[in-house]
Protein backbone atom coordinates (compact mmCIF):
# COMPACT_ATOMS: atom_id res chain seq x y z
CA UNK A 1 0.00 0.00 0.00
CA UNK A 2 2.90 2.40 0.98
CA UNK A 3 4.46 1.33 -2.53
CA UNK A 4 1.45 2.77 -4.07
CA UNK A 5 1.31 5.97 -1.88
CA UNK A 6 4.70 7.25 -2.93
CA UNK A 7 4.12 6.66 -6.34
CA UNK A 8 0.89 8.97 -6.01
CA UNK A 9 2.97 11.42 -4.32
CA UNK A 10 5.78 11.26 -6.90
CA UNK A 11 3.34 12.06 -9.64
CA UNK A 12 1.44 14.34 -8.12
CA UNK A 13 4.39 16.73 -7.63
CA UNK A 14 5.16 15.93 -11.19
CA UNK A 15 1.98 17.23 -12.20
CA UNK A 16 2.00 20.18 -9.98
CA UNK A 17 5.52 21.24 -11.37
CA UNK A 18 3.60 20.70 -15.18
CA UNK A 19 1.15 23.20 -14.00
CA UNK A 20 3.27 25.92 -13.34
CA UNK A 21 5.29 25.46 -16.82
CA UNK A 22 3.93 28.38 -19.45
CA UNK A 23 2.81 25.99 -21.96
CA UNK A 24 0.44 24.04 -20.24
CA UNK A 25 -0.89 27.67 -18.55
CA UNK A 26 -1.22 28.86 -22.19
CA UNK A 27 -2.86 25.36 -23.52
CA UNK A 28 -6.38 25.22 -21.86
CA UNK A 29 -6.97 21.54 -22.62
CA UNK A 30 -3.82 20.42 -21.72
CA UNK A 31 -4.19 22.95 -18.62
CA UNK A 32 -7.80 21.45 -17.46
CA UNK A 33 -6.25 17.99 -18.12
CA UNK A 34 -3.94 17.85 -15.81
CA UNK A 35 -5.45 20.02 -12.30
CA UNK A 36 -8.17 17.36 -13.14
CA UNK A 37 -5.92 14.30 -12.70
CA UNK A 38 -4.19 16.83 -9.83
CA UNK A 39 -7.13 17.37 -7.91
CA UNK A 40 -8.14 13.66 -8.38
CA UNK A 41 -4.83 12.87 -5.90
CA UNK A 42 -4.75 15.74 -3.67
CA UNK A 43 -6.71 13.84 -1.31
CA UNK A 44 -4.93 10.70 -1.02
CA UNK A 45 -1.94 12.81 -0.61
CA UNK A 46 -2.67 15.16 1.98
CA UNK A 47 -3.86 12.26 3.80
CA UNK A 48 -1.04 10.37 3.62
CA UNK A 49 1.11 13.45 4.77
CA UNK A 50 -1.19 13.18 7.56
CA UNK A 51 -0.11 9.64 8.30
CA UNK A 52 3.45 10.89 7.92
CA UNK A 53 3.05 13.36 10.69
CA UNK A 54 1.77 11.00 12.67
CA UNK A 55 4.06 8.29 12.62
CA UNK A 56 7.14 11.02 13.54
CA UNK A 57 5.09 12.48 16.24
CA UNK A 58 4.61 8.36 17.33
CA UNK A 59 8.53 8.56 17.05
CA UNK A 60 8.83 12.02 19.42
CA UNK A 61 6.45 9.85 21.84
CA UNK A 62 8.93 7.03 22.14
CA UNK A 63 11.63 9.48 23.32
CA UNK A 64 9.85 11.02 25.90
CA UNK A 65 8.55 7.96 27.10
CA UNK A 66 12.53 7.93 28.32
CA UNK A 67 11.81 11.04 30.77
CA UNK A 68 10.70 9.52 34.02
CA UNK A 69 8.94 12.55 34.22
CA UNK A 70 7.22 13.04 31.09
CA UNK A 71 6.65 8.91 30.53
CA UNK A 72 3.17 8.80 32.07
CA UNK A 73 1.95 12.12 29.52
CA UNK A 74 4.19 10.73 26.23
CA UNK A 75 2.03 6.84 26.82
CA UNK A 76 -1.16 8.67 26.78
CA UNK A 77 -0.12 10.92 24.16
CA UNK A 78 1.19 7.44 22.01
CA UNK A 79 -1.79 5.85 22.48
CA UNK A 80 -4.01 8.60 20.98
CA UNK A 81 -1.35 8.43 17.88
CA UNK A 82 -1.59 4.91 17.39
CA UNK A 83 -5.24 5.00 17.26
CA UNK A 84 -5.00 7.86 14.83
CA UNK A 85 -2.52 5.87 12.73
CA UNK A 86 -4.63 2.89 12.16
CA UNK A 87 -8.22 5.05 11.46
CA UNK A 88 -5.64 6.92 8.74
CA UNK A 89 -4.92 3.48 7.24
CA UNK A 90 -8.60 2.60 6.92
CA UNK A 91 -9.03 5.88 5.11
CA UNK A 92 -5.59 5.31 3.15
CA UNK A 93 -7.18 1.96 2.16
CA UNK A 94 -10.61 3.42 0.81
CA UNK A 95 -8.76 6.24 -1.25
CA UNK A 96 -6.91 3.93 -2.84
CA UNK A 97 -9.99 1.69 -4.00
CA UNK A 98 -10.05 2.80 -8.14
CA UNK A 99 -13.20 5.47 -8.88
CA UNK A 100 -15.86 5.02 -10.47
CA UNK A 101 -15.04 7.63 -13.92
CA UNK A 102 -18.73 8.32 -14.15
CA UNK A 103 -19.42 8.70 -10.39
CA UNK A 104 -19.63 12.82 -11.27
CA UNK A 105 -21.43 12.75 -13.92
CA UNK A 106 -25.42 13.41 -14.84
CA UNK A 107 -27.74 10.92 -15.31
CA UNK A 108 -30.54 9.48 -17.87
CA UNK A 109 -33.21 7.71 -15.98
CA UNK A 110 -36.10 5.13 -17.56
CA UNK A 111 -38.56 4.01 -15.61
CA UNK A 112 -41.31 1.49 -17.67
CA UNK A 113 -44.37 -0.18 -16.24
CA UNK A 114 -43.44 -4.16 -16.32
CA UNK A 115 -45.18 -6.93 -15.31
CA UNK A 116 -48.86 -5.97 -13.45
CA UNK A 117 -50.60 -4.01 -16.40
CA UNK A 118 -52.05 -0.33 -15.31
CA UNK A 119 -50.91 -1.44 -11.62
CA UNK A 120 -47.24 -1.50 -12.93
CA UNK A 121 -47.80 1.77 -14.61
CA UNK A 122 -48.99 3.16 -11.69
CA UNK A 123 -46.03 1.95 -9.70
CA UNK A 124 -43.62 3.45 -12.05
CA UNK A 125 -45.29 6.91 -11.34
CA UNK A 126 -44.62 6.09 -7.95
CA UNK A 127 -40.96 5.70 -8.47
CA UNK A 128 -40.56 8.45 -10.65
CA UNK A 129 -42.46 11.05 -8.23
CA UNK A 130 -40.06 8.91 -5.45
CA UNK A 131 -36.92 9.70 -7.62
CA UNK A 132 -38.33 13.43 -8.27
CA UNK A 133 -38.64 13.96 -4.16
CA UNK A 134 -35.02 11.95 -3.79
CA UNK A 135 -33.60 14.96 -6.72
CA UNK A 136 -35.06 17.61 -4.69
CA UNK A 137 -33.34 17.06 -1.67
CA UNK A 138 -29.87 16.74 -3.43
CA UNK A 139 -30.73 19.98 -5.12
CA UNK A 140 -30.58 18.57 -8.49
CA UNK A 141 -32.10 19.44 -11.47
CA UNK A 142 -35.27 17.05 -13.24
CA UNK A 143 -35.64 17.37 -16.86
CA UNK A 144 -38.06 15.10 -18.64
CA UNK A 145 -37.17 14.03 -21.92
CA UNK A 146 -39.79 11.83 -23.29
CA UNK A 147 -43.22 10.31 -21.67
CA UNK A 148 -45.54 8.12 -22.10
CA UNK A 149 -48.60 7.74 -19.86
CA UNK A 150 -50.54 4.73 -18.13
CA UNK A 151 -54.12 4.67 -19.17
CA UNK A 152 -54.85 4.60 -15.44
CA UNK A 153 -52.44 7.10 -14.23
CA UNK A 154 -48.73 6.73 -14.16
CA UNK A 155 -46.32 5.76 -17.06
CA UNK A 156 -45.67 2.54 -19.10
CA UNK A 157 -42.92 4.69 -20.18
CA UNK A 158 -40.96 7.79 -19.00
CA UNK A 159 -37.31 8.90 -19.33
CA UNK A 160 -35.77 12.40 -17.48
CA UNK A 161 -32.38 13.44 -17.45
CA UNK A 162 -30.95 14.36 -13.84
CA UNK A 163 -27.93 16.81 -13.44
CA UNK A 164 -26.08 17.86 -10.26
CA UNK A 165 -23.48 16.84 -8.22
CA UNK A 166 -22.47 13.03 -7.65
CA UNK A 167 -25.69 11.94 -9.23
CA UNK A 168 -24.73 8.29 -11.17
CA UNK A 169 -22.77 7.88 -7.63
CA UNK A 170 -25.60 7.55 -5.93
CA UNK A 171 -27.92 6.62 -8.27
CA UNK A 172 -26.42 3.74 -10.11
CA UNK A 173 -27.40 1.43 -7.94
CA UNK A 174 -31.20 1.86 -9.17
CA UNK A 175 -31.32 -0.20 -11.63
CA UNK A 176 -32.76 -3.24 -12.11
CA UNK A 177 -36.46 -4.58 -11.19
CA UNK A 178 -38.59 -3.18 -8.52
CA UNK A 179 -41.76 -5.08 -7.12
CA UNK A 180 -44.71 -3.70 -5.35
CA UNK A 181 -46.59 -5.37 -2.98
CA UNK A 182 -50.24 -3.77 -2.03
CA UNK A 183 -54.06 -3.41 -2.63
CA UNK A 184 -54.22 -2.13 -6.33
CA UNK A 185 -56.66 1.41 -6.52
CA UNK A 186 -58.36 -0.98 -9.27
CA UNK A 187 -58.67 -3.97 -6.84
CA UNK A 188 -62.63 -4.53 -5.98
CA UNK A 189 -61.98 -7.29 -3.30
CA UNK A 190 -59.08 -6.18 -1.62
CA UNK A 191 -56.42 -8.39 -2.47
CA UNK A 192 -53.04 -7.75 -2.51
CA UNK A 193 -51.25 -7.79 -6.32
CA UNK A 194 -47.61 -8.00 -6.69
CA UNK A 195 -46.57 -5.84 -10.07
CA UNK A 196 -42.85 -4.69 -11.15
CA UNK A 197 -41.68 -2.02 -12.91
CA UNK A 198 -37.78 -1.40 -14.50
CA UNK A 199 -35.29 1.20 -13.77
CA UNK A 200 -32.29 2.03 -16.08
CA UNK A 201 -29.67 4.53 -14.90
CA UNK A 202 -27.05 5.56 -17.71
CA UNK A 203 -24.55 8.16 -17.12
CA UNK A 204 -24.09 11.29 -19.27
CA UNK A 205 -21.68 10.82 -21.39
CA UNK A 206 -19.47 12.87 -24.03
CA UNK A 207 -21.51 12.41 -26.95
CA UNK A 208 -19.31 13.64 -29.21
CA UNK A 209 -17.09 11.05 -28.93
CA UNK A 210 -19.23 8.23 -29.97
CA UNK A 211 -19.58 8.32 -33.64
CA UNK A 212 -22.81 6.76 -35.44
CA UNK A 213 -23.41 6.19 -38.64
CA UNK A 214 -26.32 8.28 -40.54
CA UNK A 215 -27.36 5.76 -42.45
CA UNK A 216 -27.69 3.24 -39.60
CA UNK A 217 -30.65 5.32 -38.35
CA UNK A 218 -34.00 5.29 -39.12
CA UNK A 219 -35.86 8.17 -38.13
CA UNK A 220 -39.80 8.38 -37.45
CA UNK A 221 -41.53 12.21 -36.93
CA UNK A 222 -45.25 12.84 -35.05
CA UNK A 223 -47.26 14.96 -33.46
CA UNK A 224 -46.10 14.92 -29.72
CA UNK A 225 -49.76 15.17 -28.83
CA UNK A 226 -51.06 12.32 -30.71
CA UNK A 227 -50.63 8.72 -30.74
CA UNK A 228 -48.33 8.74 -33.92
CA UNK A 229 -48.38 9.34 -37.42
CA UNK A 230 -46.36 11.55 -39.85
CA UNK A 231 -46.75 15.16 -39.18
CA UNK A 232 -43.26 16.43 -40.62
CA UNK A 233 -44.62 20.33 -40.83
CA UNK A 234 -46.09 20.79 -37.88
CA UNK A 235 -44.11 22.97 -35.61
CA UNK A 236 -44.32 20.69 -31.99
CA UNK A 237 -42.94 17.35 -33.50
CA UNK A 238 -41.78 14.57 -31.78
CA UNK A 239 -38.71 12.44 -33.08
CA UNK A 240 -38.20 9.26 -32.98
CA UNK A 241 -34.99 7.56 -33.36
CA UNK A 242 -33.69 3.89 -34.70
CA UNK A 243 -30.56 2.93 -34.43
CA UNK A 244 -30.93 -0.44 -36.95
CA UNK A 245 -27.83 -2.56 -35.79
CA UNK A 246 -28.25 -3.03 -31.99
CA UNK A 247 -32.12 -1.76 -32.02
CA UNK A 248 -31.98 1.41 -29.60
CA UNK A 249 -35.22 3.57 -30.08
CA UNK A 250 -35.39 7.04 -28.61
CA UNK A 251 -37.65 9.33 -28.66
CA UNK A 252 -38.27 13.07 -27.93
CA UNK A 253 -40.67 15.62 -27.92
CA UNK A 254 -39.89 18.10 -25.42
CA UNK A 255 -39.14 20.74 -27.83
CA UNK A 256 -41.30 22.74 -29.88
CA UNK A 257 -39.14 22.31 -33.28
CA UNK A 258 -38.44 19.16 -34.80
CA UNK A 259 -34.70 19.83 -35.24
CA UNK A 260 -33.91 20.39 -31.78
CA UNK A 261 -35.72 17.15 -30.74
CA UNK A 262 -33.67 15.44 -32.97
CA UNK A 263 -30.60 16.69 -31.70
CA UNK A 264 -31.84 15.69 -28.50
CA UNK A 265 -32.86 12.22 -29.19
CA UNK A 266 -29.69 11.54 -31.15
CA UNK A 267 -27.21 12.32 -27.56
CA UNK A 268 -29.83 10.44 -25.90
CA UNK A 269 -29.50 7.65 -28.07
CA UNK A 270 -25.76 7.93 -28.59
CA UNK A 271 -25.81 7.38 -24.37
CA UNK A 272 -27.78 4.19 -24.78
CA UNK A 273 -25.69 2.97 -26.90
CA UNK A 274 -22.96 3.73 -25.08
CA UNK A 275 -25.12 1.70 -22.00
CA UNK A 276 -24.95 -1.06 -24.54
CA UNK A 277 -21.33 -1.30 -25.23
CA UNK A 278 -20.54 -1.23 -21.48
CA UNK A 279 -22.50 -3.93 -20.83
CA UNK A 280 -21.20 -6.02 -23.33
CA UNK A 281 -17.46 -5.43 -22.29
CA UNK A 282 -18.30 -6.50 -18.98
CA UNK A 283 -20.44 -9.69 -20.38
CA UNK A 284 -17.56 -10.24 -22.01
CA UNK A 285 -14.90 -10.23 -19.14
CA UNK A 286 -17.89 -12.58 -16.95
CA UNK A 287 -18.58 -9.76 -14.79
CA UNK A 288 -22.21 -10.01 -15.97
CA UNK A 289 -24.79 -7.50 -14.71
CA UNK A 290 -26.56 -9.72 -12.21
CA UNK A 291 -23.48 -9.88 -9.83
CA UNK A 292 -23.13 -6.27 -9.33
CA UNK A 293 -24.60 -3.90 -6.89
CA UNK A 294 -23.85 -0.93 -8.59
CA UNK A 295 -25.60 -1.44 -12.39
CA UNK A 296 -27.76 -4.40 -11.89
CA UNK A 297 -29.82 -5.85 -15.24
CA UNK A 298 -33.46 -4.78 -15.51
CA UNK A 299 -34.47 -8.48 -15.60
CA UNK A 300 -33.31 -8.27 -11.69
CA UNK A 301 -35.11 -8.26 -8.86
CA UNK A 302 -33.01 -5.68 -6.42
CA UNK A 303 -36.02 -4.38 -4.12
CA UNK A 304 -39.29 -5.05 -2.47
CA UNK A 305 -41.68 -2.45 -1.75
CA UNK A 306 -44.44 -3.92 0.97
CA UNK A 307 -47.00 -1.77 1.51
CA UNK A 308 -49.31 -3.59 4.21
CA UNK A 309 -45.85 -3.69 6.14
CA UNK A 310 -44.57 -0.41 5.40
CA UNK A 311 -41.24 -2.43 4.54
CA UNK A 312 -38.75 -1.79 1.95
CA UNK A 313 -36.37 -4.65 1.06
CA UNK A 314 -33.55 -4.20 -1.02
CA UNK A 315 -32.19 -8.11 -1.78
CA UNK A 316 -28.82 -7.37 -2.90
CA UNK A 317 -27.43 -6.92 0.50
CA UNK A 318 -30.59 -8.27 2.67
CA UNK A 319 -31.24 -4.64 3.84
CA UNK A 320 -34.39 -3.75 5.15
CA UNK A 321 -36.65 -0.46 6.55
CA UNK A 322 -39.84 -0.07 8.12
CA UNK A 323 -40.36 3.24 6.98
CA UNK A 324 -41.82 2.68 3.42
CA UNK A 325 -44.22 6.03 3.26
CA UNK A 326 -40.86 7.74 4.11
CA UNK A 327 -39.17 6.44 1.21
CA UNK A 328 -41.42 7.29 -1.41
CA UNK A 329 -41.11 10.89 -0.28
CA UNK A 330 -37.53 10.87 -1.12
CA UNK A 331 -36.20 9.67 1.85
CA UNK A 332 -33.82 7.18 0.10
CA UNK A 333 -30.62 7.74 1.48
CA UNK A 334 -30.27 5.00 4.01
CA UNK A 335 -30.32 2.40 1.45
CA UNK A 336 -28.30 4.20 -1.11
CA UNK A 337 -25.82 4.98 2.05
CA UNK A 338 -26.38 1.18 3.09
CA UNK A 339 -25.31 0.02 -0.67
CA UNK A 340 -22.50 2.58 -1.19
CA UNK A 341 -20.44 0.73 2.35
CA UNK A 342 -21.69 -2.38 0.75
CA UNK A 343 -19.86 -1.81 -2.53
CA UNK A 344 -16.99 -0.28 -0.63
CA UNK A 345 -16.39 -3.49 2.09
CA UNK A 346 -16.50 -5.79 -0.89
CA UNK A 347 -13.67 -3.44 -2.89
CA UNK A 348 -12.03 -3.54 -0.13
CA UNK A 349 -12.06 -7.07 0.42
CA UNK A 350 -11.29 -7.48 -3.09
CA UNK A 351 -14.40 -8.34 -5.26
CA UNK A 352 -14.09 -5.72 -7.75
CA UNK A 353 -17.94 -4.60 -9.73
CA UNK A 354 -16.49 -2.48 -12.06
Amino acid sequence: MFERLDAIVTKYNELQKQLSNPEIINDYNKLKTLSKEASDLEETVNKYQEYKNVKTSEQDALELMKDPELKEMAELEYKDLTTKEQDLIKELEILLVPKDENDGKNVIMEIRGAAGGDEANIFAGDLYRMYTYYAEKNNWKIEELHSIEGTSGGFSQVEIMIKGEDVYKKLKYESGSHRVQRVPTTETQGRIHTSTATVLVMPEVETANIDIKESDIKMDVYHSSGAGGQSVNTSNSAVRLTHIPTGVVVTCQTERSQLKNRDRAMNLLKIKINDEIRNKEEQELGATRKSKIGTGDRSEKIRTYNYPQNRVTDHRINFSVMNLDRVMDGELEPIIEALINEDMRLKLSGVSFE
